[in-house]
This record gives structure tokens, sequence and C-alpha cells, in this order.
């Protein structure tokens, strides 16, 4: 019999110990049962607990509550895991996990491999590379994925996630209502509902020791009673209490909400008492949800909207923002609170503040988020020049470049953390048909951003990203955790785990199928004539012309390795499977819009939304159907070119 002793009593190590008891016994199922006790005194067995506890060096750790440090010094029978965190301690567990032959390319028991063996010694100590490593809750999302997504994470070695809003109510409705579907009928879901739902989240995160961010957007709305869940959809004028109206941004001589959506509109931040409202209603939520770990300060969700009042035009918005934040911090010190929050600097907050600085920057974290970037490149050594802020005249940045280049000027002024927030996995990976271009510029952009002090990256996108499967998703988790591994380490170890010894089959495939697609004219960068459409290419026809033949060799690979031993190779090439017709069907509509055949197009279109809509039941916990609907008939029905809004939904 195996035992395992808890040196430290916390609920995240007993959670620890059950996860590290059942693998075990998976592992070596004739091995007899594995006792758990809480042994502070053992000497023996294995010893969960904190470094701390063990006596165990962590002065590498700048603060022990945010940085995971994974400790392991085991024989066979026994030993030492442990973290400077609880956190770190179930980290640790899976990376023993881990290097007894165990892996999780996917949320769920499908995405799981446990080899049946003997354990192995393991001698292992890392501190994490990045700080913040973990997605934010976007797309189309049930509970049970939601579930299954924080139930993940840990195994791959994130510790974050973001839940945005007040009630995530946009993700869950769209859901729910099954927005785009031809097939499902809208399921009833009440606000009530969807904040029983959040509420479970949080404590299927704190059982993990999950460090948990909240809110974003909702700010510039709720302290002023106009209700949030409408999320990004147009409603009525009439939700604004008039009351509240004057503390609307003024934009264009009106007081109203921005293009109807309650999210994307801003408040008068020169309001001392709007401001006030603001910092008060912030102060009664961090009293009330004390397990928040980071509140995000976020301002609407567009731009060139700001109020343009006679006082809000004396100073630059980030001017305005960071007095906001500045009240904030003092009225969470009076209240006793030392709720961390975090500031964006998006759309208009970009430019750095003139006059203000950040009074208490050990309670801040910068968060930079490059919604208008390209992704078909990632960082260089090309100079940039900023240019001036212009109230409700700004360009946004078109490449990771100039967005770095204003974060410096940032940096400038506050030299506190930072991360960065993420949109690879939001349409960006509708226009990677392999995930292997985006799996390359997440690497890229990891070393990028560790190179110029980001602390790691928060991924605003789908928790369905595993299609044709997770190999992007993979490279962002185990990228961050170590900065040491090669792309080729982290791709050749997912391919193995996911379609065995015949693994380049797969990988050369799917590398055929992006050469006919390709990222960059996909992402819409490459058109040859953009007065027709941003996808007008004859060029690229000829090539997507050739998918079908792609697809044919792809399902005979497929065909001939459908069944494995290892339930997580049968279940990855089940996913490629369906796949291959999804592929099929884009091809084709992308082909007709490369020529400039838009109604063809749009036919085409038409039968893939019918087919995606179809197989949706086979394919949900993968591929989300909503945001591929959305986003794909956007893309094909478009002609010319046209301005990019920043609004992320």
């Amino acid at each position: 019999m195996l035992y395992i002793k808890k040196i430290t009593s916390d609920s995240v190590v007993d959670y620890a110990a059950e996860e590290l008891k059942k693998y075990i016994r998976m592992m070596m199922p004739e091995a007899g049962d594995v006792k758990i006790s809480y042994t502070p005194s053992a000497k023996d067995g294995f010893r969960l607990g904190l470094m701390q506890d063990f006596g165990l060096d962590v002065s590498d750790a700048e603060d022990t509550d945010l940085d995971d440090i994974m400790y392991i010094e085991c024989e066979a029978s026994g030993g030492i895991i442990a973290g400077d965190n609880p956190r770190a301690v179930l980290l640790a567990v899976y990376e023993y996990l881990r290097q007894n032959g165990c892996r999780w390319l996917f949320p769920g028991i499908d995405g799981e491999y446990v080899p049946i063996k003997d354990l192995d010694a393991v001698s292992y100590r890392h501190k994490a590379s990045c700080r913040y490593r973990g997605p934010c809750i976007e797309g189309a999302t049930s509970q049970r994925v939601l579930f299954e997504t924080i139930d993940f994470l840990p195994k791959v070695g994130m510790n974050v996630f973001m839940m945005q809003f007040l009630v995530p109510t946009p993700f869950y409705t769209r859901y729910y209502e099954h927005r785009g579907s031809r097939h499902q009928i809208a399921e009833a879901v009440t606000e009530d509902n969807m904040l029983q739902w959040k509420l479970a989240c949080e404590c299927e995160m704190s059982k993990r020791g999950i460090q948990f961010h909240d809110v974003g957007h909702g700010w510039t709305a709720a302290p002023f009673g106009i209700n949030c869940t409408s999320g990004w959809d147009v409603v009525d004028e009439s939700i604004v209490p008039e009351e509240s109206r004057k503390y609307l941004a003024e934009v264009r001589g009106e007081r109203k909400l921005y293009g109807g959506k309650v999210l994307n509109t801003q408040f008068c931040m020169s309001n001392p008492e709007a401001r006030a409202k603001v910092a008060s209603h912030i102060v009664g939520f961090a009293a009330k949800h004390t397990n928040v770990d980071y509140i995000h300060v976020w301002l609407g969700d567009e731009s060139n909207n700001h109020c343009e009042c006679p006082e809000c035009r004396k100073r630059d918005v980030s001017d305005w923002y960071v007095i906001l934040l500045n009240e904030i911090d003092a009225a969470l010190t009076d209240a006793g609170l030392s709720t961390r929050i975090v500031f964006i600097v998006y759309t208009e907050t970009t430019w750095a503040p003139l006059t203000e600085r950040i009074a208490n920057p050990a309670r801040f974290t910068l968060m930079i988020a490059p919604i208008t970037r390209s992704y078909t490149r990632s960082m260089s050594d090309r100079e940039i020049v900023t240019v001036p802020f212009k109230r409700n005249e700004v360009t946004l940045p078109a490449d990771l470049d100039e967005y770095i280049a204003y974060y410096k000027e940032w940096r400038k002024i506050y030299g506190g953390s930072a991360l960065a927030f993420e949109y690879h996995f939001w349409k960006h990976q509708l226009c990677d048909i392999s995930g292997i271009s985006l799996a390359k510029r997440i690497f890229e952009d990891a070393e990028a951003y560790k190179s110029v002090g980001v602390d790691g990256m928060i991924a605003c996108g789908s928790q369905r990203s595993y299609f044709p499967n997770g190999l992007a998703y993979y490279v962002f988790a185990r990228k961050q955790l170590d900065m040491s591994l090669t792309l080729k380490q982290i791709t050749e170890d997912y391919y193995f785990t996911a379609y065995g010894e015949d693994w380049r089959d797969f990988y050369d495939y799917l590398s055929e199928l992006e050469a006919a697609f390709d990222f960059g004219y996909m992402e819409m960068e490459q058109s040859e004539d953009e007065r027709v459409s941003r996808l007008y290419s004859p060029s690229r026809a000829r090539l997507l012309s050739g998918v079908p033949a792609i697809i044919e060799r792809g399902r005979a690979l497929i065909n001939s390795h459908y069944n494995y031993p290892e339930r997580i190779r049968t279940a990855s090439v089940r996913i490629l499977e369906e796949h291959a017709r999804y592929a099929e069907l884009y091809a084709a509509a992308v082909r007709e819009k490369a020529i400039g055949n838009t109604k063809g197009a749009t036919e085409a279109l038409e039968l893939l939304i019918e087919h995606i809509s179809e197989r949706e039941p086979y394919t949900e916990l993968y591929f989300d159907m909503e945001l591929a609907e959305r986003y794909i008939g956007l893309a094909i029905r478009e002609s010319g070119t046209e301005t990019v809004s920043v609004d992320s939904q």
C-alpha cells in the first residue's frame, strides 16, 4: 500500500492529495489502495505541502501567493511534492504525474492519457516562467464546458481564470439560446441561473487554488443603475434611468448609449460625482466578493466614443482613467480592502497619461490588450514612432510592434507588474485551419512579451478551441509555464500523444491544409484587390481548389487509424474526422469569395453553417459553432474594405 501524507492543512492540498491518489490508482490498478492522512511530522510516503513547511527555499518568488514554484523529490514509493503556495502544490502533483507519462490534451475524460505502469523517481524544481497563465470566458459556453475547462487548467500548468462581467450572461445565452444554430431549439436560462452557475465556477476555481480574475467591462454602466446583462446586444434607450443620463459620455452633443450597446458606452470621467459612484460600486463589490484575486477595471468596449464635454476635453482619457484608478485605490484603502486591481491598456488608454501617475503601484497590474494587432506576425525590432492622442480621432495600432511602443510609454511612468490580454482563440483561430500557425504565433508572442516585462497572458477566446486539435492551446499553457521549451518539443509531445507513432503523417496532412488556406490570407491581409473584398485572390482560389484532394488523403489517414487502444487517440482522430468535412465546406465558400463570387460564396456558406449546426452535438466540446457562424459569416458576406470595430463581440 502507498501512503499520501499531508504536511500542510489546506483545502487545495486536500484536493491535490485526492488527485494524486486517483491517478496513482489508475496507473497501478493492481497496487491496492492509497491511504491519505494529515501527518505534519511524516518522514515517509508521499508528503504533500508547502515548501515553507518543509524548510525549502522560496526566495526566488517575488510573491509566493502569485508566483508558482513546484518542487518534487520522489522515489518510486514516495517523497516530497511541494509548492510555494497551495495551488503550486496541485501543479506539482500534475507535473509529477506528467513526468510519469500522464498527459492532458483537452478538457474532459477523453482528453487525458494515463499509462499503466509503475511509478518512476522524479527530481524537479521549477518556478513558472510567467505569473499569469490562463483563459478568459468568451464565445458561447455551457456550464459543463466551464467546469471541464477549470478542471483542465492546472493539469497543463495554467493558474488563472477570468469570468467577465458582473454576470457573464452574453456567453451563457449564446450557447443556451443556440444562436446561429439551424437545428438546436433555444433553452430558457434566467439571470439567476447564470449567476448561480458563475458562483459554482468560482467554487471550482477555489478548490484548485486558481487565481480568479473578474468583471472587466460593466463599471461604466452598473454604478449608474444601468443593467449590464444585455452585453453587446442593442437595447432601448429607456434602460438608462433619467437621473443617470448626466453621467453618460457626451458624444456629438448627446448623452446616450453608444450604438445602443450598454457595454460599449463610456461615462463622463471629469464628473467627480460619476467617478465617486464608480469607485463606491467597485468597493462594494470587492467587500462582498473577497474570493476575487483581481478585479479588472475597464472602460467601455469601443473607441472614439469618449466624452466630449468641455471638462473632459481638458485631459486625455488615460489621465482621467488614472485619476479614477487612484480614487478607487483610496476608497479600497479606506475600506481596509487589499483587493488587487487590473487596469487595461486598450483602445484610448493605449496612450499613456500625460500628467497623472498611479499613486500605489503595489495594488495594480497593467494589462496590455492589443485587440487590433495583426496575428500574422509577432514583435520585431523595428523602430516605431508613436503619435499623439487625439480625442475621438484615434487610429489604433495595426501590429504588436506598435502596441509595444505605446506600452513602453506606460512603462516610463508605471513600474509595477504587467500582463497581456490576448485574442488568439477569439475569431483568429477560425483563420487557422490547421492550428499550426496559431501555435507558432503564440510561442513567439510568449517570448516577445516576456522580453519586455509582460509576465504572462490571459487568453480572451472560446473555451472550445480544440479543432482540429488543441496544439495551440497546449503551446499557450506549456510555453508560459516553462519558457525554455522549444516549439518542436511541445509540438512533438502533443502530436505523439494525440496520434501515436504515425503522428508526423497527421502533422503533414494538416500542414498541407494550412498551405492551401494560408493563415495570412484568411486573416484578410493578402487581398489582390480590396475594392472587391478582403478575401479576393484568384491565385489563392487555385490553391483552395486542391483542398478536396488533400482531404481525400487525410480521410484515408484517418480511416487507417480510426480505432486505437488509447482512448485519447481515438478521440483525437474522431475530432479530425469531423474537421475534414468542415474544412472541405469552408474551402468551397472561401474559394468562391477568392474569385469575387460573393453570391456563390454565400450559398456555400449556408451549406457550411447547416453542416456545423447539424454536427454540433458531436463537436460542441471542442468547437464553438456559434463563434464560427458569426465570424465566418461576416468574412464571407463582406464586400470591399470595411472599418473593423474593436467591439470584440
